[in-house]
């Protein structure tokens, strides 16, 4: 202590002054600080001192009204960090000193980590542990919390396996009500005012204490090195921020929310490009600003990365790719190489894979997956991936994928896919709504093709009907017919007239006209018969070869050696 100031603890009667810093005591490097010292009206100057300098630091006159006086740092550095106190001069004597400020410059080492264990999620009226480190060699730490006016903790650092220096700083019980976000510094012993740069934020979440969102993701849980990934976190509850949290680290990763059309609040997370460091185990939360509570977490949502391991298992099913709906089916995966955990996959579906324990058989790594009793919702195309236990969420290259088709379904059966294996080709079997588009286009066009045949037919019925109406009218001597027969009777007659191409019957006359193309399709024949008795009514009949009922006959040789009979026609007359 210097003569002066012991001088002036001897002499000080008058009440104490009170000593700040503005805009506080812990001074970002190269920023400006303002130190305060206020005593009375009657003070004359006001003198500060710093510990450790042997003359008085800096003296100034009081502002008006005279009780206090502003020393100024323009620029903080190293040299302004320590322990200050102030007196005032009046004219009755000197104060008593102030109590002592602690000025403290930040950002002169490089800055620490924080971290918390086991989790930054806490429930309600928990407790965890924060942990600071450092590789610099730091004697002590130092944990602030981001509250105004809130203490401080300091522990002495501890050398761990790893080499790195750390401290344990136990924080709880953990409530609501409260804010929890803390920042963490490293110094030496012998500069303990000179302190790190400031470690990055650790906010503690409080969960438990809203409604859980719900955690999505568009591109499914298995994907491949290099590709997008976003996880989408979605609640009905409007919620002004997300969090987004990966088990097993003190990584938060937090965002503002979003409201969407439909009435729901969310926040998109991107992963991408995808790396080996994304698989893990994702949950996440949604909060309030200005408040610690958040809700419960979401379900948990696996993202295992593909390709991280250089073997390719082989899927097989047994007793097919094709199934009935109520049947029993078995998927093998197999690899000659170490498999802890096989994992089996069905693409577009949004839940985590199936996980079966490998058993090792016959030189071979495998797991049998059963579906008992198949349904329809079986259906679909399956992979299988091999894990080890040290990297659960990095997998190998996919197996050669399998089509299971549901034969009941859809009712139809497809063509079975290629069942997988080691040397296989991928099965290629089209799906079910491509069966059914080629059912309909081959019923499309055999209905066309039948209406086409059926205006081609009555096209032709049209011509013949009228190349007959032309060639022959019909004769007068038909209303006398139908004049002679009584009115009355409705019932059909039917009249057999026997027509020989060569030779007429005894007691017919016949007319025959014939094309003189025989080969002509269109040939036409007509016959025009007269009873032979002459009865009162004469019927005409015109028989056409296209329309009517034709039918040929040969007679068989008669016993007494003549030659058969020609053949002849027969055409089956109805009349009115």
């Amino acid at each position: 202590m210097t003569p002066i100031l012991t001088a002036l603890l001897c002499l000080g009667t008058l009440p104490k002054p009170t000593i700040w810093a503005e805009p506080g005591s812990v001074i970002p490097m190269e920023t400006s600080v303002t130190l305060w010292c206020k005593g009375s009206l009657k003070a004359q100057k006001y003198v500060l001192y710093k510990d450790g300098y042997p003359e008085t630091w800096e003296e100034q006159k009081p502002l008006e009204p005279k009780d206090k006086a502003k020393f100024p740092i323009t620029d903080m550095t190293s040299v302004y960090a320590g322990r200050y106190h102030c007196y005032y001069e009046s004219p009755t004597g000197w104060s008593e000193p102030s109590d002592q400020l602690e000025l403290v410059v930040t950002g002169m080492h490089s800055k620490p980590s924080l971290s918390v264990l086991p989790s930054p999620i806490v429930p309600s009226g928990g407790n965890v542990t924060l942990q600071c480190g450092s590789w610099r060699g730091f004697n002590r730490f130092i944990l602030m919390r981001e509250v105004e006016g809130q203490p401080s903790w300091t522990r002495d650092s501890q050398r761990a396996p790893s080499g790195e220096f750390q401290a344990l700083f136990p924080v709880g019980p953990v409530i609501p009500s409260l804010m929890w976000t803390f920042r963490c510094h490293g110094f030496y012993s012998n500069t303990p005012q000179v302190w790190s740069l400031p470690s990055d934020p650790l906010e503690l979440l409080v969960s438990g204490v809203l409604g859980k969102p719900s955690l999505l993701t568009q591109q499914g849980p298995v994907v491949t090195s290099g590709q997008n990934l976003t996880l989408q976190c979605l609640s009905d509850v409007s919620y002004d921020r997300f969090a987004l949290f990966k088990e097993g680290t003190s990584d938060l990763l937090q965002l503002h929310g979003r409201q969407t059309q439909a009435g729901f609040s969310g926040a998109d997370f991107s992963l991408s490009p995808v790396k080996s460091s994304r698989g893990g185990q994702y949950t996440c939360y949604g909060g309030h600003n200005l408040s610690s509570q958040w809700s419960a977490p979401s379900d948990p949502l696996d993202i295992l990365v593909t390709g991280q391991l250089s073997y390719t298992p082989s899927l097989r099913v047994h007793p097919g790719p094709t199934v009935a709906p109520g049947e029993n089916v078995t998927l093998l995966c197999q690899s000659l190489s170490n498999v802890d955990t096989f994992l089996l996959s069905k693409d577009g579906a949004a839940d985590a894979s199936l996980r079966l324990r490998s058993k090792y058989r016959a030189g071979k790594y495998e797991a049998e997956f059963s579906m008992s009793p198949v349904t329809p919702a079986h259906g679909g195309t399956y992979r299988c991936y091999g894990s080890i236990k040290t990297s659960p969420y990095l997998l190998s290259y996919p197996s050669v994928p399998v089509e299971i088709l549901v034969s009941g379904s859809f009712g139809h059966h497809g063509p079975p896919p290629t069942m997988s294996s080691p040397t296989a080709a991928p099965a290629q079997g089209p799906s079910w709504y491509l069966y059914v588009l080629i059912g309909a286009s081959v019923a499309f066009i055999l209905m066309l093709c039948l209406l086409i045949l059926l205006l081609v037919r009555q096209q032709r019925r049209g011509k013949c009907r009228k190349s007959t109406g032309d060639a022959d009218p019909e004769p007068k001597d038909r209303g006398l017919q139908d004049s002679s027969r009584p009115a009355a009777v409705a019932q059909e007659e039917t009249l057999y007239a026997a027509v020989q191409d060569s030779w007429p019957e005894d007691g017919v006359k016949l007319d025959h006209w014939q094309n003189t193309q025989d080969e002509d399709p269109q040939v036409v024949t007509y016959a025009q018969a007269t009873a032979s008795d002459a009865p009162p009514d004469v019927t005409y009949a015109q028989l056409n070869h296209l329309t009517l009922r034709q039918k040929t006959s040969a007679s068989s040789p008669s016993q007494s050696g003549e030659p058969p009979a020609e053949p002849s026609v027969y055409a089956a007359l109805a009349i009115h």
